[in-house]
């Protein structure tokens, strides 16, 4: 489950926050509006909530920020250090997004920037654990980067491209982004209603809300 990418998480260890503040020309159209995605997110969230991918602890802050109470899985052990520091009464949990051992019952898994990590198979695979761990209402609020269609994420690759983002597009085809129309189903088959909101050119709120036994 992505783990593949692990090990590139030790760079980006030193490198994140600098990326998501603007500093990285490169970068600036997938982080614009970074703050505001954070706070799309948290305030989306009920507790209690599970942040996946917690990085070096930004969605964290402003989650503990509204009072709710989190745990954090985190596969790298770079960046659970980092959020330990940070935070030290938050649990940081080593594990993934289909690999984790809590002891609550969550109401919302959180995640921003990291379920492109997943295959479509594993998206699917996800939706359908987080449908068996919450209650009816329960909720999954994602900000990812996807695409409105396949032509869409080619045309963005081919823009990058033109203008010499060599990092950038090499992330574009290395990981497992998809479009609208799959995340949909995928999501919509584990028996969740799902919004899509686009918070800047690369990245979408993904609010999606688990359905009660007779489909509300």
């Amino acid at each position: 489950m992505g783990l593949e990418f692990v090990e590139i998480f030790d760079k980006w260890v030193h490198t994140y926050d600098d990326s998501v503040s603007g500093k990285d020309k490169e970068y600036i159209d997938v982080f614009l509006n970074y703050n505001e995605i954070l706070q799309a997110v948290a305030d989306a969230a009920v507790g209690p909530v599970v942040e996946f991918g917690v990085g070096t602890g930004n969605l964290t802050e402003k989650l503990r920020s509204r009072g709710l109470d989190v745990i954090g899985i985190e596969p790298n052990k770079a960046m659970r250090e980092v959020t330990a520091e940070k935070m030290p009464d938050v649990a940081i949990l080593d594990g993934d997004f289909l690999n984790f051992t809590i002891d609550i019952e969550p109401k919302t898994f959180v995640s921003t920037y990291a379920f492109h990590h997943l295959t479509d198979g594993e998206k699917a695979d996800a939706f359908k654990l987080y449908a068996e761990k919450l209650p009816a209402g329960g909720k999954v609020v994602f900000a990812d980067t996807v695409f409105k269609s396949v032509e869409v994420q080619q045309e963005t690759i081919e823009f990058e491209k033109t203008r010499g983002h060599v990092n950038l597009v090499e992330d574009l085809n290395r990981e497992y982004y998809t479009t609208l129309p799959v995340m949909q189903n995928l999501i919509e088959a584990a028996g969740f209603r799902v919004e899509f909101t686009q918070l800047n050119n690369y990245v979408w709120l993904i609010d999606a809300t688990k359905k009660s036994e007779n489909g509300r």
